[in-house]
């Protein structure tokens, strides 16, 4: 299986990334295929240089079947070459479980009920005076 994914270069704390076509056995910085395009973290989002992308070699990879990882098809679909990837800020892993959930609830419940019946004698006080 073809994949477009970024091979790590540049020296340490000062990362330079290729956008490689590669085979998914291939190892990370490995054997490739094709280099495809550039992406220096280092430089300011709004350098042009921070990445840089070969469109048509890229249209060709992907007609040809090549997937490309989560961040390269971020960068895809920010150079309009690709469908926008919804990206999950928090994993289904991290949330709590069923039992824990229900609990919350109905201590949420409980917290409404409690701060509703605080209110009514308020407002019955001030109505009084």
């Amino acid at each position: 299986m073809l994949v477009i994914r970024m091979s790590r270069h540049g020296t340490k704390k000062r990362p330079f990334y290729h956008l490689v076509v590669a085979d998914s056995r291939s190892p990370r910085d490995g054997r490739f295929i094709e280099k495809i395009g550039t992406y220096n973290p280092m430089l300011q989002k709004d350098n042009p240089q921070r990445v840089v992308l070969v469109e048509e070699r890229i249209k060709h990879w992907v007609k040809v079947g090549a997937q490309p990882s989560e961040r390269v098809a971020r960068f895809l679909a920010d150079a309009k070459l690709g469908p926008k990837v919804t990206w999950q800020e928090t994993p289904k892993k991290s949330a709590p479980r069923a039992k824990t959930q229900e609990r919350l609830k109905l201590a949420e419940a409980e917290a409404k009920t409690a701060a509703a019946k605080a209110e009514a004698p308020a407002e019955e006080a001030a109505v009084a005076s």
